[in-house]
C-alpha cells in the first residue's frame, strides 16, 4: 500500500519503455477512492495524468464526463487486464487478480502500446532515494540538473545521464518542461 497522502506519482512501462503518467496522484484513503475523477472534466484528460487507485478490483464511470484507460494492476505492478475508451455510465471488469487500478487519459493504452504482462514502475515524484536538483532556465534558455554530483544539460539528448532511472525520470522532467 502507498499512503502519502494523494501524492503524485509517475507510471513507467518498464517493458514498453513508455510513461504511461508523469504526474498522477494516488487515491488511497476511503474518501479519494470513492470520489476518484468524478467533478472532473475534460481539461483534466491531458496527455501524463493519471490516478492510481489502491486498492481496487474495479472501477465505474457513472457520473464522469470523459472517456478513460483503464489498467488493472497486481501486486507486482504487473498489467493484468486493461481496457481502452472506457465512455461514460460504464462499469468495468471486476478482477480479483487485480489489487491496484490505473485509471488515465483516452488513448494513453494505445499510444504506449501497454498490455497484459507488462511490467510498470510506480514512484513517487521527487522520491527521496534518487537526489535530483533541477534548476530554474539560465538565460540561454538551457536548463540544467545535478545528479548525484553530476551536472547534466536536460537540453542535450546526448549527455551521459547515468542509470535507467535516473534517465526515466530525467526524460519525465523533460516532458513537463
Amino acid at each position: 500500500m502507498v499512503n502519502n497522502n494523494n501524492g503524485q506519482v509517475y507510471v513507467y512501462n518498464k517493458t514498453r519503455e513508455a510513461f504511461l503518467a508523469t504526474e498522477a496522484k494516488v487515491a488511497d484513503g476511503y474518501f479519494s477512492r470513492l470520489v476518484g475523477l468524478l467533478g472532473k472534466t475534460r481539461r483534466w484528460a491531458r496527455a501524463g495524468r493519471g490516478l492510481w487507485i489502491v486498492p481496487s478490483h474495479g472501477v465505474h464511470t457513472i457520473g464522469m464526463l470523459f472517456a478513460i484507460d483503464v489498467i488493472f494492476l497486481d501486486r507486482d505492478k504487473k498489467v493484468v487486464h486493461v481496457e481502452e475508451y472506457v465512455r461514460p455510465f460504464r462499469i468495468s471488469k471486476v478482477s480479483l487478480k487485480t489489487s491496484t487500478v490505473l485509471e488515465l487519459p483516452p488513448h494513453t493504452i494505445f499510444r504506449t502500446g501497454t498490455q497484459a504482462g507488462d511490467a510498470l514502475e510506480i514512484e513517487r515524484l521527487g522520491s527521496s532515494s534518487l537526489p535530483l536538483i533541477v534548476r530554474p532556465p539560465m538565460p540561454g534558455g538551457e536548463r540544467e540538473t545535478d545528479l548525484q554530483d553530476q551536472s547534466i544539460d536536460l537540453a542535450d539528448p546526448h549527455a551521459d545521464c547515468g542509470t535507467g532511472r535516473e534517465r526515466r525520470v530525467n526524460a519525465a522532467f523533460s516532458l513537463l518542461a
